[in-house]
C-alpha cells in the first residue's frame, strides 16, 4: 500500500507536469508545476503512513541510511539498521516510508488460564558465568522489563531464559526480543508439599552436610517447601517435587501384594534368634514425611518414590535381624512389645537422618506351624503344668488366709466376752457400792426413825404413862393392820383377876400382844405359800424398840 500510494503520486505529478507545454502564460504554468509538486509530495507522504490494528503490535525494521548493528545486537536501540526495539502501538503512524522502513505486524501475546509463559530474550547482555537463567525481575520492574527499549537499556537485561514468568494475561512484547512458551502452572495438591529445586540465584557453600539444603533464593533445594497451592513459576528455572505428607503404611507380610489404600507391602522378614531357630516375622512400619522434612528427602532421594522405599527396607530388615540375634525364639514370641519399641527406636533413629519420621512399628504373626510349632507345643504344655502350679499355691494361700482369718475372727470373739466380763465386773462393782450405799442410807434413815420414834413414845409415856403409851401404840397396829382382838380378849378377860399377878390392863395388853402374833404367824405362813413378806416384819424394829409395858 505504501508503495502503491507512492507510485500513484509519482505517476500523477509526471501527468501534470506533462500538461505544462500546453499551458500558456508562465502563471499558470508555475501553477501547473507547483501542483505536480504537491500531488508528488502528497503521494511519498501517505505511503510513509502505516496502521497497526488494535489486536496488532507493528514491529519496525529499518533497512538503510543507518548504522549498522554492533557485533552480536540482535535489536537496534538507537536506530541502527535492523528490528527496532520500540514496537508500534495500534493506530495510524507516519513516516515509514516503503524501502527504508518495513512495518511486521505480530499478535498481541496471551497466556490462557492455567498457563504459565516462560520467556527467552533474543538478546542483551550475556548471562553470568555459571548461570543458565537470568535472575527474576522485582516486582516493581517488571513491567519496564517487558519493554524492549527499557530491558536492552537502563533494565541492563540479559540474553537467554528469563527466571521470570508471564501471568495469565494479555501482553504486548516485542516478538523479536522475546520467544514465549506457554507451560501449565505447577499445581501442588492436598496432602503434598513442593519442594523447589533452584536453578537461579548464588551459589551457597559447598562445605558441611548443610548444603543439601539452601536458604530460599540460592541456587539449590530450598529448605521451606511450598503448601498446596497453584504456582506461578519458571518450572525449568525452578523444579518442584512434589512430596507426600500423607501417613504411609508399609507391610511385610507373606504372600506381599499391591495394597488399594495406598500403602505397600514387601515380602516377610525372616529373622534367627540365638537359639538357632528361624521364623518369619509379619511387621507393619508406619511412617511420615513432614514438611519442613520434605527438601532433605528430596535432597537424599531424589522424590519419595523408590530410592526411598529401598533404603527403608533395608533398613527395617536389618533392625529385626540384629535384634533377634540377642533373644531366644521363645523370649522373641514373649517379649512382643519390647521387640515393637526396640525396633521402632533403632528404625526411627537411622530414617531420621534422611528426613523421614517412623511413627510405628507393629509386629503381628511371629513364627508358623512349621518353623515354631513344637517349640510353641512345648512352652504351651509347659506353660500349663505352671499354671496348674501356681493356681495349687493360690489354693493352698487360699486355705492357710481362711485359717488365719477364722484364728483372728476368734481371738476377736474372745476379746470381745474378755471386754464384756471385764464391763459386767465394773458395772456389778458399782452396783454393789451402790446397795451398800443405799442399805448404810436405809439403816441409817431406820436408826433416825427408831430414835425419833422412842423420844416420841417417851414423850407420851411421861405424859400418860408408859402402860397408856403402849396400848396406844398397839391400837395404831390393830388399826392399821386390820387384827381381831375381841375373842382372845374375852377368853383372857376374867382370869388375870383371880390369879392375882396382873392388873386387868396388863391382862387386856397380853390378849392384844397374843393376838398380834397370831396376825404375823398366819401372815408368815401366807407369805410362806405365795412368796409375800410379811406385814409385821416392817414393824418389828418399831415393838423392839418400845420400852416393855410394867
Amino acid at each position: 500500500m505504501a508503495l502503491l500510494s507512492m507510485a500513484v503520486g509519482v505517476v500523477l505529478a509526471v501527468m501534470i507536469l506533462g500538461t505544462i507545454p500546453k499551458v500558456k502564460g508562465a502563471p499558470l504554468k508555475g501553477a501547473v508545476a507547483g501542483a505536480a509538486l504537491l500531488v508528488l509530495i502528497g503521494g511519498v507522504v501517505l505511503g510513509s503512513v502505516r496502521f497497526v490494528p488494535a489486536s496488532k503490535v507493528g514491529v519496525v525494521i529499518k533497512n538503510a541510511m543507518s548504522a549498522k548493528l554492533p557485533a552480536g545486537q540482535i535489536i537496534a536501540t538507537s536506530g541502527e539498521m535492523g528490528p527496532q526495539a520500540r514496537i508500534l502501538p495500534p493506530g495510524w503512524h507516519f513516516g515509514y516510508w516503503p524501502v527504508i522502513y518495513d512495518i511486521d505486524l505480530f499478535p498481541v501475546q496471551e497466556i490462557p488460564q492455567g498457563q504459565v509463559g516462560l520467556l527467552i530474550a533474543q538478546d542483551g547482555r550475556p548471562l553470568p558465568p555459571g548461570q543458565i537463567y537470568a535472575p527474576e525481575w522485582g516486582e516493581a520492574e517488571f513491567q519496564s522489563m517487558l519493554t524492549a527499549e527499557h530491558f536492552l537499556g537502563e533494565g541492563g537485561g540479559f540474553k537467554g531464559p528469563q527466571a521470570s514468568v508471564l501471568t495469565p494475561g494479555k501482553y504486548r512484547i516485542n516478538p523479536r526480543l522475546f520467544q514465549i512458551e506457554i507451560l501449565p502452572v505447577t499445581n501442588i495438591p492436598q496432602a503434598t508439599v513442593g519442594v523447589v529445586k533452584s536453578n537461579v540465584g548464588a551459589l551457597a557453600s559447598q562445605d558441611g552436610a548443610a548444603t543439601r539444603v539452601v536458604e530460599v533464593g540460592d541456587r539449590g533445594i530450598w529448605r521451606v517447601p511450598f503448601e498446596p497451592q497453584q504456582l506461578y513459576l519458571h518450572s525449568k528455572a525452578y523444579e518442584v517435587t512434589r512430596i507426600s505428607t500423607e501417613l504411609r503404611t508399609v507391610r511385610y507380610t507373606k504372600g506381599a501384594r499391591s495394597s488399594a489404600d495406598g500403602g505397600d507391602e514387601q515380602r516377610e522378614i525372616t529373622v534367627r534368634s540365638s537359639d538357632g531357630f528361624t521364623f518369619p516375622v509379619d511387621v507393619r512400619i508406619e511412617y511420615q514425611i513432614t514438611p519442613a522434612d520434605a527438601p532433605l528427602v528430596v535432597a537424599n532421594f531424589t522424590n519419595d518414590g523408590g530410592k526411598l522405599k529401598d533404603r527403608l527396607n533395608s533398613v527395617v530388615r536389618s533392625v529385626f535381624r540384629n535384634n533377634a540375634e540377642s533373644v531366644k525364639a521363645l523370649d522373641y514370641v514373649r517379649q512382643r512389645s519390647q521387640q515393637e519399641s526396640q525396633s521402632l527406636t533403632a528404625i526411627r533413629s537411622q530414617m531420621g537422618e534422611f528426613g523421614v519420621t517412623v511413627t510405628a512399628v507393629r509386629i503381628g504373626d511371629v513364627g508358623d506351624a512349621e518353623t515354631l510349632g513344637d517349640l510353641l507345643k512345648t512352652q504351651t504344655d509347659r506353660e500349663i503344668a505352671l499354671q496348674q502350679q501356681l493356681t495349687f499355691q493360690e489354693q493352698q494361700r487360699a486355705a492357710e488366709q481362711r485359717k488365719a482369718l477364722t484364728r483372728t475372727q476368734q481371738e476377736a470373739e474372745e476379746e470381745k466376752r474378755l471386754a464384756t466380763a471385764t464391763y459386767e465386773v465394773q458395772i456389778a462393782e458399782e452396783q454393789k457400792q451402790q446397795r451398800i450405799i443405799g442399805a448404810s442410807a436405809e439403816a441409817e434413815s431406820i436408826r433416825i426413825r427408831a430414835e425419833a420414834q422412842a423420844q416420841a413414845f417417851r414423850e407420851i409415856a411421861s405424859q400418860i404413862g408408859s402402860g397408856n403409851a403402849a396400848l396406844l401404840e398397839m391400837l395404831k397396829v390393830i388399826g392399821a393392820d386390820g387384827i381381831q382382838i375381841t375373842p382372845r380378849v374375852m377368853v383372857t378377860g376374867g382370869g388375870g383377876a383371880d390369879a392375882g399377878q396382873a392388873t386387868p390392863a396388863s391382862a387386856e395388853t397380853v390378849a392384844l400382844i397374843g393376838t398380834m402374833l397370831d396376825s404375823m404367824i398366819e401372815r408368815e405362813r401366807s407369805g410362806d405359800n405365795d412368796g409375800a413378806a410379811p406385814r409385821a416384819s416392817a414393824r418389828e424394829p418399831e415393838a423392839a424398840g418400845a420400852p416393855n409395858t410394867p
